[in-house]
């Protein structure tokens, strides 16, 4: 299956959580964080998922994706052989006009960071910006969950003079 997504920095007002439909508590690690392949573990409230994804296509909007359930035991027991670098984070869904925006509110590490990110059905498909959508980092790797569960935010904040 495709996936297509545009992904975008939160700014911090207007605040997106007043609007949320739902909110869940992630913590997701990988067994592979090639960027050719990579291969996810996530709980996302009570329940376990593995998921693989391929290779970005240039611009960043695309790239296959598959995704399964699985039992929360075996979920938490792939979270142990996982790479170092854990990502926490709370989940917001907003609606926006005919869209669904995943908010992320990053913990632990990458504690300070919001992302968030729409799925479409088309590369060009026109999609409503609420006020809090910041600039849009669609392709630029260094907002991956791969790339920071490496490369964690509050690492960044250290270089900044």
């Amino acid at each position: 299956m495709q996936e297509i997504e545009r992904k975008f920095l939160i700014l911090e007002a207007p605040d997106f959580r007043k609007d949320a439909l739902s909110k869940n508590r992630i913590v997701q690690g990988y067994l592979n964080s090639a960027p050719e392949r990579t291969v996810r573990v996530r709980i996302r409230g009570e329940k376990g998922f593995l998921t693989i994804k391929g290779k970005s296509t240039s611009d960043g909007l695309s790239r296959f994706e598959w995704e399964r359930e699985i039992p929360l035991f075996e979920a938490e027991e792939l979270l142990k052989l996982c790479e170092t670098g854990v990502i926490e984070k709370y989940r917001y869904e907003v609606r926006v006009g005919k869209h669904i925006f995943e908010a992320d509110e990053f913990l632990g590490e990458n504690e300070g960071l919001l992302l968030a990110e729409v799925e479409l059905k088309e590369k060009n498909e026109k999609i409503e910006k609420p006020k809090w959508l910041g600039e849009e980092v669609t392709g630029n790797q260094t907002y991956y969950n791969s790339f920071l569960s490496k490369f964690p935010f509050k690492e960044w904040q250290k270089e900044r003079p």
